[in-house]
């Protein structure tokens, strides 16, 4: 005679509200359901029963928010499963599987971005440089493609972002190029995209854009000169600006001692700045050229620097009243108040006497640096080439470049520091021709 299992009673939902001694308890109506009672005092479900020779315990959900009732028939239908040869954990799994895939493939490019800037963040040393990484596709990419799945962008989209700007500023749009390319990269390797890289510039984009090089060629021919101030009244103007304590008073006297770029010196950071060495290190995705620049600093910008504060939290150099970055303008316009201020007190005004017009900072710092150059033969025209990190145009030059000459550059940025600024340099103005 068989014994048949002794069948457990069957709890009513009062009687299962009223389970208040943490353990595990069967409820009956269903062989193999039970309630676990935790010592927070939650309930919980659970399904005890064999998957062909495994026993599994199977998760249900809690009560009360999966009542009695509705736990006995998920129960009866995982049962129903097993016997159909279905193993419901691995259906789970697969399913949970499938839902991962679904959201992840419909990841937008702004959350990609983000995700793969969080790694590229990693590799630069300057949190400035990081997070201009992020910004350039902020600026220009996420506002158009922001919120369109990473995994489903094409081409032509791409090709809507960067067309308007690749003629424009194309130093910028083949930043913008690369950072886009970057992102689809990384969702291609997180398995969100299957599709090849829409940015890619190699058998992608080559054949539908003008390549940037040629661009600026092009662009250099047709580019309004800056304005320059004539070699003579150099010293006259950093006299001038030299009174002055403003932020953009310093950072163009910094420019022009260093020769440097507007933009090279309002983002420059106190940690590409080594006092002791003499130098200012600038990394290549700071340098319009796109490789890593390095100036040797006269006894003038030295004793410059070492007079500012370096509380900023950003930590950079030049910093305006509110801690952020100087703009273009306040350098444009300090030079066009200097100007007013030399008019009105019966001078000459800082004036390029060729075109006509009221110096700039750019032109003001590399161009009369080249002009003083040119007319002071102790310096080859090579030496002021690497000076104003000029992309090299020749095999002579190119042969220069692979050594930055530092040692050589340093006597002649010392010259055009005591030229600058003889009072402040210690020294007497330099004049042309290499006599002192």
């Amino acid at each position: 005679m068989r014994i048949m299992p002794k069948q457990a009673k069957e709890l009513s939902a009062t009687e299962l509200r009223k389970l208040a001694k943490p353990g595990t308890y069967k409820v009956g109506g269903v062989s193999g359901l039970q309630v676990v009672v935790t010592p927070a005092g939650a309930k919980c479900w659970i399904l005890r029963t064999m998957v062909g020779e495994r026993r599994r315990e199977i998760g249900l959900g809690g009560f009360p928010e999966v009542p009695l009732a509705e736990a006995r028939n998920k129960a009866r239908e995982l049962k129903d499963q097993i016997r159909q040869g279905v193993d419901p954990m691995e259906e789970r799994k697969a399913n949970r599987t499938k839902l991962a895939q679904a959201t992840a493939r419909g990841l937008s490019f702004a959350d990609a971005a983000k995700r793969c800037h969080a790694v590229k963040a990693q590799e630069f040393k300057n949190p400035k440089h990081a997070a201009q990484w992020i910004t350039t596709l902020e600026k220009y990419v996420i506002p158009e493609l922001g919120r369109l799945p990473v995994s489903e962008i094409e081409t032509p989209q791409v090709l809507a972002v960067l067309e308007p700007i690749w003629a424009e500023v194309p130093e910028t749009a083949s930043r913008v190029r690369q950072r886009m390319a970057a992102v689809f990269d990384w969702a291609r390797a997180a398995k969100i995209r299957t599709a090849p890289n829409p940015a890619a510039w190699k058998d992608c984009l080559e054949p539908l854009l003008p390549a940037t090089a040629k661009l600026r060629k092009t662009a250099g021919k047709a580019r309004k000169h800056h304005a320059a101030l004539p070699v003579a009244d150099v010293p006259r103007l950093m006299s001038d600006i030299g009174t002055r304590d403003a932020p953009s008073a310093q950072a163009l006297r910094f420019a022009v001692l260093a020769a440097a770029r507007s933009g090279e010196v309002r983002l420059a950071t106190w940690d590409e700045i080594d006092l002791d060495a003499g130098v200012w290190r600038l990394s290549a995705d700071r340098m319009k050229a796109d490789k890593a620049h390095t100036v040797p600093l006269s006894r003038a910008a030295v004793e410059l620097l070492k007079a500012l504060p370096r509380d900023n939290p950003a930590g950079l150099v030049f910093p305006n009243s509110k801690g952020v970055e100087l703009s273009d303008m306040a350098l444009s316009k300090l030079m066009k108040d200097a100007h007013a201020a030399d008019l009105k007190k019966g001078g000459p005004g800082y004036i390029d006497p060729i075109l006509d017009r009221i110096a700039t900072p750019h032109g003001t710092a590399r161009s009369s640096f080249k002009d003083w150059c040119r007319q002071n033969n102790r310096f080859p025209d090579e030496w002021s080439e690497l000076a104003l990190a000029h992309v090299n145009s020749d095999a002579t030059r190119t042969a220069y470049a692979r050594n930055e000459l530092l040692e050589e550059r340093r006597g002649m940025m010392e010259a055009w520091g005591q030229y600058c600024e003889p009072s402040r340099s210690g020294g007497r103005v330099v004049a042309f021709g290499g006599r002192k």
